[in-house]
């Protein structure tokens, strides 16, 4: 878009105006005209060279990994040991027995929620220390979805109620049981003793 170049008229009413207008800066100098740049020359594109492509070529080799949030067990593994080593060690590999078992297997959340907190209790009030939680490893979903599902809503639970009131303060250490006492279906809890 091109402009237009000002009539005499209009540059004699703009002169007449601008004598008139009080300058808002006085102590800087005045000039009547401001200076106009010159117009820039349009510079040539340069052409175009037009090398290979093959489909693919900028894509990375890998596609990038996505941070899923970890499984139960692997954040139960991650979590610091609160009991004693040696004993920890021995539990994980499946050398420690259990002094009493629950088996939530089958239960649904309602029933096993309840049933976890009594037997939790009792058996710290019963002066144990080791006992086994079997939570089942949950059945494949029916329909897949876009939404992942973690399999096994009872394994995924049962961690998170541990860690409530009123079992938390009777649970030392939680951690996934042994492939002899049930593997990813089932956890130690190892429970303070009863003071």
């Amino acid at each position: 878009m091109t402009r237009r170049k000002l009539t005499a008229d209009e540059i004699d009413l703009w002169r007449k105006v601008a004598k008139q207008a009080e300058r808002l800066h006085p102590e800087l100098p005045q000039t009547v005209h401001p200076t106009t740049l010159p117009k820039p020359k349009p510079s040539k594109p340069p052409k175009a060279r037009i090398e290979s492509f093959e489909l693919g070529q900028t894509a990375p080799s890998k596609p990038a990994r996505h941070n899923l949030k970890p499984s139960m067990a692997e954040g139960l593994r991650a979590n610091p040991v609160q009991m004693d080593i040696k004993a920890f060690g021995r539990m994980k590999r499946g050398k420690l027995k259990p002094e009493g078992k629950i088996d939530l297997h089958g239960m649904r959340m309602n029933a096993a929620h309840p049933a976890l907190v009594r037997f939790i209790l009792t058996a710290q009030a019963q002066g144990k220390r080791l006992v086994l939680v079997i939570t089942g490893k949950g059945k494949d979903r029916d329909e897949p979805g876009p939404i992942p599902t973690p399999r096994g809503v009872l394994r995924n639970q049962v961690p998170q109620w541990l860690s409530l009131p009123p079992v938390a303060q009777a649970v030392l250490q939680v951690t996934p049981a042994h492939i002899s006492h049930g593997g990813d279906g089932a956890y130690y809890v190892y429970l303070r003793r009863n003071r």
